[in-house]
């Protein structure tokens, strides 16, 4: 039985990672910091791993740095493990290219973050894992501070028997700074689920000066291609293997995760198709749209690369006829952003002509998606000829794209209590108040805060065990005065 404990989503990554961690290479941003502070805190009090050893902290000097130190380390023998986001993750990508070529199984756990373009931003969007799903990494998504403490640990565990190294990610400030009563791992049931014939295969193909090898070679275009291509038999395993351990922790907790989840009306004709914090967003306004006898629906992507398009199909429901992509990035000059050209790709392989699909940009710089954002989406599809691509949740008055937000209900499940904690911001406030939502969380059922403005901290109490957890978490976005 897990107990249950008031943590943010980094807390919730660094309690997982830490216990299939050897060797983490870390250096510090915004808002990944937290879980390379917490691993560290936990090295030095002599904390132990499933493996029943002391995590080994090295701190680098730049995100470069700790990338290189990540892939030595993991060519030496141990397990490794970072942490990052943003302009920080993009420095690691060099690396990243050659620990997926080589097939080690690191694992990158990232607040993901917005990268500076027109003008710097240190909150939370999806440009930064983005611009890595061409590396050869796996790529997993999270939606709230439970999932990243349930479903982290696929991350390492299909690393391990996989071999391809993944990139677990859940959305900076929203996720990652979302304090939350959840249920947490007991290391026992993590250490149940490890290949261990895995891992000492991994550790028998590390570099040793008595078993000499030799690794990174040059290869010229005869040979280069094909050797490029031999690795894909691992890829294609990956989401049988995700499958396999997603199916090992629904049997210990009682979940249903999938590598695509449906949430909704079983005969929806309007679906939504998105991945991290909005997914409880829209499942909320899913829940009072259905009450109301409208079919819609939402598919949640968990396993984004290898992207796998007969999971995703199935998720669909036969029924619908329409289909609104979101993605929170923006890639100017394409055709559309890229989990709507993903799933644009799936169904016409599949033939699936007869489904209208349009695609949407959301949360940039972590813009608030509110319901009513949500609505509008819902609403657009119901016009005989919705736009194609569309923003959400800004007014657009250069390009038009986006969509026309009404007042919303009050989508929140009957029994929520709200509260506000204002700050003048200096005076301890925020560290102060963070430790009142842990301590009231912990006296009460299910709870919900985070932090806003110049600070302002919000608790949301939710006396319904069932719907607690989807309905005590949306209602401000995250956003906590940081340093970059």
């Amino acid at each position: 039985m897990r107990h249950f404990k008031t943590m943010d989503g980094n807390n919730a990554a660094a309690h997982v990672s830490y216990a299939f961690t050897e060797v983490a290479a870390i250096y510090p941003i915004t808002p990944s910091s937290p879980m390379a502070d917490y691993v560290d805190q936990w090295s030095a009090q002599g904390r132990k791993n499933i493996f029943g050893s002391t995590v080994k902290v090295q701190e680098m000097q730049a995100e470069s740095g700790a990338a290189g130190a990540v892939h030595g380390s993991l060519n030496a023998g141990a397990l490794t493990t970072t942490y990052t986001a943003s302009q920080g993750l993009l420095l690691m990508i060099p690396n990243m290219y050659k620990i997926a070529g080589e097939l080690l199984p690191g694992v990158f756990h990232v607040s993901a973050r917005t990268l500076a373009s027109h003008t710097l931003n240190i909150f939370g969007d999806h440009s930064d894992v983005m611009a890595c799903r061409q590396t050869g990494f796996a790529m997993l998504a999270e939606s709230n501070v439970q999932e990243v403490m349930d479903l982290s640990p696929v991350a390492h565990l299909a690393a391990i028997k996989g071999r391809v190294p993944f990139l677990n990610f859940f959305d900076g400030f929203r996720t990652s700074h979302e304090l939350q009563k959840i249920q947490v791992w007991d290391y026992d049931d993590l250490k149940d689920m490890v290949d261990m014939d895995a891992v000492k295969a991994f550790r028998a193909r590390a570099l040793n000066s008595e078993h000499p090898t030799m690794r990174g070679s040059h290869e010229n275009g005869d040979i280069f291609f094909q050797n490029r291509e031999a690795s894909n038999k691992y890829y294609e395993a990956v989401p049988a293997i995700v499958e396999e351990y997603m199916g090992k922790i629904n049997a210990k907790l009682g979940t249903d995760y999938q590598l695509f989840n449906y949430y909704g009306a079983p005969d929806a004709e309007r679906v939504i198709i998105a991945m991290g914090s909005i997914c409880d967003v829209a499942e909320e306004v899913i829940d009072y749209l259905t009450a109301q006898g409208e079919k819609v629906g939402l598919v949640k992507v968990r396993l984004y690369r290898p992207f796998c398009p007969d999971k995703l199909l199935a998720a669909i429901p036969a029924t619908a006829k329409k289909l609104a992509v979101l993605d929170r990035t923006k890639e100017p000059g394409a055709q559309g952003e890229p989990l709507y050209l993903d799933v644009v790709t799936a169904l016409a392989n599949a033939g699936k002509t007869d489904v209208s699909v349009i695609g949407g940009r959301y949360g940039l710089g972590s813009k608030d998606t509110p319901p009513a954002s949500v609505f509008a989406v819902y609403e657009e599809l119901t016009k005989a000829e919705p736009k194609r691509q569309f923003t959400m949740g800004i007014v657009d008055d250069v390009t038009n794209l986006s969509l026309e937000e009404k007042p919303a209900p009050n989508t929140a499940a009957a029994g929520t209590i709200e509260c506000k904690f204002w700050g003048l911001g200096g005076d301890g406030t925020v560290g102060a108040n963070k430790n009142s939502i842990k301590i009231i969380g912990d006296h009460t059922l299910h709870q919900q805060g985070r932090l806003r403005g110049l600070p302002r901290p919000v608790l949301h109490h939710q006396g319904l065990p069932d719907r607690a957890r989807r309905q005590a978490r949306r209602r401000v976005p995250c956003e906590l005065p940081v340093e970059l």
